[in-house]
């Protein structure tokens, strides 16, 4: 295992983290003098001036559940085929949870980690673990075994909740898990309706609901000491080969949820489908802010296009998201599968730039689509190509290709620019010059766990290091052009991936597209393009390098075209590292 896991027990980065930020016994201070340096003194010489319970509360996300069951008691809050709840019941759900959990031994600044799909278990433990005083861990629901034991070891997990499908994987884990270390989490089964009575229960100690019903509904919630206390780990998603703990804080919490519900442009009591993995991001943190506007929550298990249009007209869904590789699946359904949309549906994508095609043929289906852009450490969004009303009379190619576009911060975030790496200096606003994406605000991470050297390199001069290229337009959105490892060098050109894969995608038989460098003797790298064909398409490799050829520079176009599935991570995102092995064990092509 790596030695970065095994770096600092999980109380020293807590304390390590708190004394670089502020103690509980300093909020006061920290948050009321807010001019002390300045010219006109401090606030305490201000006549009238006091920081106290009054005026000051540690921001919190939990809040918003509490108020929700208070404004909307009765009101729908989780649908789960026939299974429905109200904010009531859901806010009485998550106390006597929290409950249950410090009556296992949780208490604060413990991790309590999941495997789950998008039940409203899930939904539950978003407001239960912080209630608890905890941190919240959840994890990807398609890693296997041996990546799962590695997760729960580096993040100490005292708590797997985990779904009885993905039961073998947690057993298998935990088995792999007691061979370096005595202490195993508690295990949690989470089932319903469909689940087997001849599940193996070997080593599951509760049944979720079983366990719920040892709670205490009038339990007194855990508020954290200070908002910038962690409420969740995050391990990215797996586009690259080893993830990283990325920690979470409430303050960030609270902000990015009310951001990204403005982005999303929900107004009070929006119906959303989750097609959004909640691990991913805790869901872009909108578990929390569908609480805060009282919505809605229609959880689905599996993500299929037939589910999508079912629940859209059932349920008149206004908002849902996903990846590109959603949309893309949405777009080529069979239309045995598909309904007529007959309301407006606002869709979110991010995770890789969407290629233009997608975004106008989701609209050709009823779709409206806007896209939003940011990292795992980002809390997610963190930028969106916020739609100006001039754009509206543009005809729907220029429209796709300005929604391609990741565009402008979002209202928590402080600063966005593309900056040149190396001297930390924005680029020019022209459209061509590619830099490097980096971002400054109260919704960038509290760090990397256990790894500081990471933390420290990710921060250097002051703004985090996305490790995406881009370019910045005169009007100041910015587009990624490739990651940073991703970006092709063929003849000492620098090659967008991110521009070859658009122009694959327009191909009438490519369904899904994937370009990386392959090495070459002669260029010293050449683009390898990984395709997918549509069912019932037929084109072979000559055919598909010269379309590439008519449409962008030589030097541009693919030399070795590759015919089969691309992996994905279970967000939808492209998992190029695996390709980048394969093009690269292929060899020269010269």
């Amino acid at each position: 295992m790596n030695r970065c896991f095994k770096n600092l027990p999980w109380t020293r980065f807590l304390r390590h983290f708190r004394a670089t930020q502020v103690c509980s016994s300093q909020i006061s201070r920290k948050y009321c003098n807010f001019s002390q340096n300045s010219e006109h003194g401090s606030w305490e010489s201000m006549e009238g001036m006091l920081c106290c319970s009054a005026n000051f509360v540690p921001l919190s996300p939990i809040g918003f559940l509490e108020r929700a069951a208070k404004i909307c008691r009765d009101r729908t809050s989780v649908v789960y085929g026939s299974l429905k709840y109200n904010w009531g019941e859901t806010h009485e759900r998550c106390l006597k949870l929290a409950s249950a959990l410090t009556q296992l031994g949780i208490s604060r600044g413990d991790v309590v980690a999941t495997l789950l799909p998008n039940v409203p278990a899930m939904y539950e433990l978003h407001f239960a673990v912080p209630m608890a005083g905890a941190i919240l861990c959840t994890l990807n629901s398609r890693l296997d075994e041996r990546i799962v034991s590695i997760l729960l070891e580096h993040s100490q997990a005292k708590v797997l909740f985990v779904d009885y499908q993905l039961l073998g994987i947690a057993q298998e884990a935990l088995n792999l898990l007691a061979k370096s270390t005595a202490q195993l989490p508690i295990l949690v089964l989470v089932s319903d309706s469909d689940c087997p009575s001849t599940i193996d229960t070997t080593l599951i100690s509760y049944e979720y609901e079983k366990l719920l019903a040892f709670g205490n509904n009038g339990f007194e919630i855990l508020q954290p000491k200070s908002e910038l206390d962690p409420i969740s780990i995050n391990y990215t998603s797996g586009t690259t080969s080893r993830p990283k703990g990325v920690v979470y804080s409430h303050r960030g919490a609270y902000l990015n949820s009310l951001a990204t519900v403005l982005l999303f442009g929900m107004r009070f009591m929006p119906v959303y489908l989750w097609t959004v993995p909640m691990f991913h991001c805790n869901g872009w943190c909108l578990p929390w802010g569908m609480a805060a506007q009282c919505g809605v929550n229609i959880c689905l298990r599996k993500v299929s296009p037939k589910d999508i249009f079912d629940s859209v007209t059932e349920h008149k869904v206004t908002h849902l998201g996903g990846a590109p590789t959603v949309l893309n699946m949405i777009v080529n359904s069979p239309v045995t599968d598909r309904k007529p949309i007959t309301h407006k549906v606002l869709v979110m994508t991010g995770g890789s730039p969407p290629p233009p095609q997608i975004l106008s043929k989701m609209e050709e289906i009823g779709f409206d689509v806007s896209q939003l852009y940011g990292l795992t450490e980002t809390f997610g969004p963190a930028t969106s190509c916020a739609w100006w009303p001039e754009w509206d009379s543009l005809p729907p190619r220029e429209r796709s290709q300005i929604k391609a576009r990741q565009g402008v911060p979002h209202v928590a975030m402080d600063e966005v620019d593309v900056k040149d790496p190396a001297t930390m200096q924005s680029v020019s606003s022209d459209g061509k010059t590619m830099g490097e994406v980096m971002f400054r605000g109260n919704t960038v991470m509290s760090g990397y766990l256990r790894d500081l050297k990471a933390t420290e390199e990710a921060f250097k001069g002051g703004w985090f290091h996305s490790g995406d290229l881009a370019v910045k337009h005169p009007d100041g959105y910015i587009q990624v052009k490739d990651r940073l490892k991703d970006i092709i060098i063929t003849g000492g050109e620098n090659v967008s991936s991110v521009e070859v894969e658009t122009v694959l995608y327009s191909h009438p038989a490519i369904l899904e597209a994937a370009v990386v460098a392959r090495p070459d003797n002669h260029w010293g790298q050449t683009p390898c393009a990984f395709v997918k064909l549509k069912e019932g398409f037929d084109a072979d490799a000559p055919e598909i390098i010269s379309f590439c050829r008519d449409h962008l520079p030589h030097y541009m176009a693919p030399k070795t075209i590759v015919f089969e599935d691309i992996p994905k991570t279970s967000t939808g995102k492209i998992q190029k590292y695996i390709l980048r092995e394969k093009a690269k064990a292929m060899g020269s092509l010269s």
